[in-house]
């Protein structure tokens, strides 16, 4: 009895020690002590992919602090930020093998993944799957946002996560000066280098836009009747059009000289105050950019596979080409498939689904 319990107080220890380096450290870890939590799901690990011989070098700068670290200040690389959550950590795992299996330069992405609270240990997780990822994991006070947040139509765009999108200009190393943000229930079927390639002009955000969207339905009544908040739009460079937020490519080095994170934030606070909008995270980034958004191809975001925010049913492929495969809305492929009623889209996302599941499963 003593040994048992002498043996889980090291053990405590151990997961404790990783858990705090995990917060900022680099990708080179040790993988002698790592435990999995029970309510972590489990995955295989992910096959090595190597650049094509046409790749830049990356630069793998090292530096000696309390082990070998990679230098992230790399010009050469495609800096990818996502959130992790266990809730969706299952497609983000999917979304991260999707981008490296079809890069012709896999060894030049650079992923920065943003943990709240309680999950800084996703790491130790992280590196078991991926074992030659470059990335680092990046700690979000969810206190930032939690006083800000009103209520939304689905509880899930409620999480503070949600929101850490418009602190990444604080949050990433001042030499990361342009990023893509991507959600973690998509899946990219095309070399993300072309979506890193975007020019963004003068503006701070590049996404799709889909303008035959009905603008108004994004905002409340109250809204749309105050001339106060609707002159918010009267000097945009074009017409306000809806983009969705999963999938942006961003200008870190604007965000920061015109503070568009403080910007976001006080849109946040007149919604406490009026009710402006009933749409989560989505509406104060219209409320800043629409209209001044760098356009995307549609390709690049193939959105609204998961159905919409009530009741997730199910929607096919819109016409065209597709390089990315987005399940924004209620439905998500992998809660589909374990059910055993999958919508027909849901099996293009099937084949990147490193989850190993558990023996009742097949039952």
């Amino acid at each position: 009895m003593v040994r048992t319990l002498r043996t889980r107080g090291r053990a405590a220890a151990v997961l404790v020690a990783l858990l705090l380096q995990a917060l900022f450290s680099w990708t080179t870890i040790s993988t002698e002590v790592q435990k999995r939590p029970e309510d972590w799901p489990p995955f295989r690990e992910a096959p090595a992919f190597k650049n094509d011989k046409q790749c830049v070098s990356a630069e793998r700068k090292k530096k000696k602090n309390n082990g070998a670290e990679e230098e992230i200040c790399d010009s050469s690389a495609v800096h990818i930020a996502m959130t992790l959550d266990v809730a969706y950590l299952r497609g983000s795992m999917a979304a991260v093998f999707s981008i490296l299996k079809h890069s012709s330069c896999p060894e030049n992405v650079i992923f920065h993944f943003l943990v709240g609270n309680r999950d800084a240990g996703l790491r130790s997780l992280i590196f078991s799957t991926f074992p030659f990822l470059r990335f680092k994991v990046y700690h979000f006070d969810e206190a930032l946002v939690k006083s800000r947040i009103s209520a939304s139509v689905r509880l899930a765009l409620e999480h503070p996560l949600n929101y850490a999108r418009s602190y990444l200009a604080d949050i990433l190393e001042p030499c990361v000066e342009r990023v893509i943000y991507l959600d973690s229930d998509l899946i990219v079927v095309d070399d993300i280098v072309k979506l890193w390639g975007t020019r963004l002009g003068s503006g701070a955000i590049g996404a799709p836009e889909y303008c035959h969207t009905n603008f108004t339905k994004y905002f409340t009544d109250s809204f749309w009747s105050d001339k106060a908040f609707t002159k918010v739009f009267n000097h945009r460079r074009n017409k306000p059009c809806y983009f969705n937020t999963g999938v942006m490519v961003m200008n870190l080095v604007k965000w920061r000289e015109q503070n568009y994170r403080s910007t976001i934030e006080s849109w946040m606070k007149r919604q406490k105050e009026a009710r402006i909008y009933e749409l989560g995270s989505l509406p104060p980034f219209l409320l800043v950019f629409a209209g001044d958004v760098e356009p995307i191809d549609h390709r690049w975001n193939q959105h609204g596979l998961g159905g919409d925010n009530l009741e997730g049913r199910c929607r096919p492929l819109h016409p065209g080409p597709v390089s990315l495969l987005h399940w924004s809305g209620k439905g998500k492929p992998w809660i589909r498939l374990d059910a055993r009623k999958p919508c027909s889209v849901d099996n293009l996302w099937a084949p990147y689904d490193l989850h190993l599941p558990s023996m009742s499963s097949y039952l």
